[in-house]
């Protein structure tokens, strides 16, 4: 199972991607909105407590000064993935990736491109995946499918 958070309700139009992705691959997951700066205690919660829950990985997307990602990987010790937002607030969205990228030591997160919920959705099934054979086996299945569809395109485009 996997976490996916966000710092608001407005975050869930891209963090919904991610989940799409879960599903599409078959990796349940639980969602929810967990703010850094307005909620503090639940994602101290959250963070504590997701490897008790059965998590196996987080995604974490926050738009702005995107504290969450970080904040919740200094809590646990499961796999963190960022995804930065392009927010209302935002700088055009480098303060949300350079707040989720730039992490000190020994406090890593895996950062995905801006608004990159779908990588972060594919990274953490990948990491289920290490354990879960099936869940491998579809992500193999889904990695030739866009070879398959890489190479009807470039028919597609020779044939023109």
């Amino acid at each position: 199972m996997v976490g996916i958070i966000m710092g608001s309700s407005s975050d869930l139009k891209v963090m919904q991607e991610a989940a799409d992705m879960l599903t599409e691959l078959g990796v349940a997951y639980e969602i929810d909105v967990v703010s850094a700066h307005r909620t503090p205690e639940k994602m101290v919660d959250y963070g504590k407590t997701a490897r008790q829950r059965g998590l196996k990985a987080i995604i974490a997307g926050a738009g702005g000064a995107a504290h969450l990602p970080g904040m919740v990987a200094s809590l646990t010790t499961l796999p963190v993935i960022g995804v930065p937002v392009k927010s209302s607030n935002s700088i055009d969205g480098w303060d949300s990736v350079l707040s989720i990228l730039q992490m000190p030591a020994g406090v890593p997160v895996a950062t995905v491109a801006l608004n990159g919920a779908r990588n972060a959705g594919i990274l953490a099934a990948q990491i289920v995946g290490t354990f879960d054979e099936a869940v491998a086996e579809r992500l193999q299945a889904y990695k030739e499918d866009m070879k398959v569809n890489v190479e009807k395109m470039s028919q597609e485009v020779k044939n023109r």
